[in-house]
């Protein structure tokens, strides 16, 4: 069989295979507010490629540092609840006392444009992704100790008394719900976890269900036994 007669048999059966355009893959990483998840995922995006972040919009206060975009979108109530009635959210959810929400438009055009996004939000917002029927894969963030947990959101001086007690408080029933996550990594050592979510990631992109249309290409690029008898 000849190069070109090779090349034509590629073509022809690989356009017979009829197989959906591949999709990117959700990725949905939680924590405890003061878990680290916003760490390692910043860590993570510049080193794993063709991965993008979905920014939340959110009703809370901007911290010392976010940056309008980058971080959340900030948005007053009115705006928010107005954008829920359009349907415009992927999910929504309140948390400590604020709204959160996820813009359903990105996500789908990120994820039928083949890439891979990760969606950092809380244990709610997961369980309404969950409930969305929305094909993810969950993460979540365990920080190594309640103490450790209380430090952290301390030193970052962010909330008031009143704001860190409520954090603190939901803490618990939080990383109680780990068991609800395809995967689970303890955030006691920054790099390390990050290379463990970095693994993770491309891990889930060679199973074999994600690799369907790569492997008959390939497979498709090899003669049938009768040709190469």
């Amino acid at each position: 069989m000849s190069e070109e007669t090779t090349r034509e048999s590629t073509a022809d059966a690989t356009a017979a295979l009829n197989l959906p355009e591949a999709r990117g893959i959700l990725f949905v990483v939680s924590s405890p507010s003061g878990g680290g998840k916003g760490t390692l995922i910043r860590r993570v995006l510049p080193v794993v490629p063709r991965l993008g972040y979905s920014t939340s919009w959110t009703t809370r206060e901007p911290r010392a540092g976010e940056v309008e975009g980058v971080h959340y979108f900030f948005v007053t109530e009115q705006a928010f609840a107005e954008a829920r009635a359009r349907g415009e959210f992927l999910e929504w959810a309140v948390v400590h006392g604020k709204h959160y929400g996820t813009s359903l438009a990105v996500i789908e055009r990120e994820l039928g444009s083949g890439r891979d996004v990760i969606l950092e939000i809380d244990v709610q917002g997961a369980e309404s992704v969950r409930r969305a029927a929305v094909d993810s894969v969950g993460v979540f963030i365990l920080p190594p100790s309640f103490d450790v947990l209380r430090e952290r959101l301390t030193a970052r001086a962010s909330e008031n008394p009143e704001q860190l007690a409520t954090r603190l408080c939901n803490a618990r029933s939080e990383v109680a719900r780990y068991n609800e996550f395809d995967y689970v990594l303890l955030n006691d050592d920054a790099d390390r976890a990050a290379r463990q979510l970095a693994s993770i990631i491309l891990a889930e992109r060679a199973r074999r269900g994600r690799q369907e249309r790569l492997a008959r290409e390939v497979l498709a690029t090899f003669p049938d036994s009768a040709a190469s008898a």
